[in-house]
Formats: structure tokens, C-alpha cells, sequence
């Protein structure tokens, strides 16, 4: 999840195979989509490491970040949403993509996260909800779970009032970036601990 979007009830695809497809999303309480300004600065940080990935989305709200890695030839994507609408919003949406390839999981992610998972992720989406203190405890239980893959790619999004992000000595950070009200982070899964010296805004 994460700003309103320009277009209200719709998430635009960027690029891939569904360049420019425009899908419908409830307008429900919490419900974020990332900007598209946002998302292009994302996806340009990722570009080269989508194809073939295991994409795990925690808070997948409109499923704006997934389904755009799916677009992108993602090998596969697993959704979680909490909000029954918004699930089964992105089970339509996946329906009318005819895409096979991604599950949506509707229930609470730290939930979900706490019961582990039989195959690790490449790249992982945190965008949760502001001010509920959800970024963190989802970081938490992905290294205890172990949902990473080494090399693992993780997207963090938060409020931009936090000036800084507790995060595992593993992680090393990539890019950061603020627009507006949003905070985000990039990092990447190392097995061999490194130092945390704080991220390159870039």
C-alpha cells in the first residue's frame, strides 16, 4: 500500500507485458496505492533483477508493486492483503490479466510471516499501513522465518517522519528516497553480516 493515486479507483501498469493496463481498486480506508512517480523510481532501482523472481508482497493493498513485476516477467508473486475486498479485488484483476503465475493471501501478514515458508523470496515489498509500527515487526519476522533468499532485494515504505530504519546488520542499504509524506528504502539480503552505516540518499 501506500499514496492515493492520481487516478482514484485505478492503478496503472507501467511497463511489461500489461504496459498501460489500468485496473480497478476499492477505495477502502488504509488503501495506499504507491504513486506512479514512486513506483517508476522503484522499478528503476530493480529493473534488472525482476525477471525470474519470487516476488513476496506483505501489505499488498491495490497489488500496484507485484502486478507490476509480474508484468515484468516475474516468475511468481505472492500477495497478502488483510482486507477481504481488496483481496478479492486483486483476485479479479489477476483473473482478467489471465495471470497464473501469483496467489493472494487474504489475512494478517504478521500472521502469515510467523508461519515461516517452505521457499525463500527475491524481492519483497514492505508497504504497510503509517503509524502502526507494522514495518518493523514484518522486517522481524521475515529474518526470523526465513522468507529471504541471499541477495534478496527488499522495498521498504514508511512515513517520512521516520528519520531512520532499525533494520538487520544483513541488510545492506541500497537507495533512499523521500516524496512528500513517503520514505523509501531499498536493501539488499546478505548471508555474511555487514555494517549498517545508515543508507546513500540518492
Amino acid at each position: 500500500m501506500a499514496k492515493k493515486n492520481t487516478s482514484s479507483g485505478q492503478v496503472r501498469i507501467i511497463s511489461g507485458q500489461w504496459r498501460s493496463r489500468k485496473l480497478p481498486i476499492h477505495d477502502l480506508e488504509g488503501l495506499r496505492p504507491t504513486t506512479d512517480r514512486v513506483r517508476e523510481t522503484l522499478f528503476n532501482w530493480i529493473a534488472s533483477d525482476i525477471r525470474g523472481a519470487r516476488v513476496l508482497d506483505c501489505f499488498a493493498g491495490s497489488g500496484a508493486l507485484s502486478l507490476e513485476t509480474l508484468s515484468r516477467y516475474a516468475d511468481f508473486a505472492t500477495m497478502i492483503e488483510l482486507q477481504k475486498d481488496a483481496a478479492n479485488q486483486l483476485k479479479q484483476n489477476l483473473a482478467t490479466l489471465q495471470c497464473k503465475n501469483a496467489e493472494v493471501i487474504n489475512g494478517d501478514s504478521l500472521q502469515v510471516l510467523a508461519k515461516g515458508t517452505k521457499n525463500g523470496f527475491d524481492i519483497v515489498f514492505i508497504d504497510p499501513p503509517f503509524r502502526k509500527d507494522l514495518a518493523t515487526k514484518a522486517i522481524d519476522l521475515l529474518m526470523a522465518h526465513q522468507w529471504l533468499n541471499n541477495n534478496a532485494l527488499i522495498y521498504v515504505e514508511t512515513e517520512s517522519e521516520i528519520a531512520s530504519l532499525h533494520v538487520p546488520a544483513s541488510w545492506l542499504p541500497l537507495k533512499e528516497k523521500k516524496a512528500g509524506q513517503v520514505a523509501y528504502r531499498l536493501y539488499q539480503y546478505q548471508l555474511t553480516d555487514t555494517s549498517v552505516d545508515g543508507p546513500s540518499v540518492l
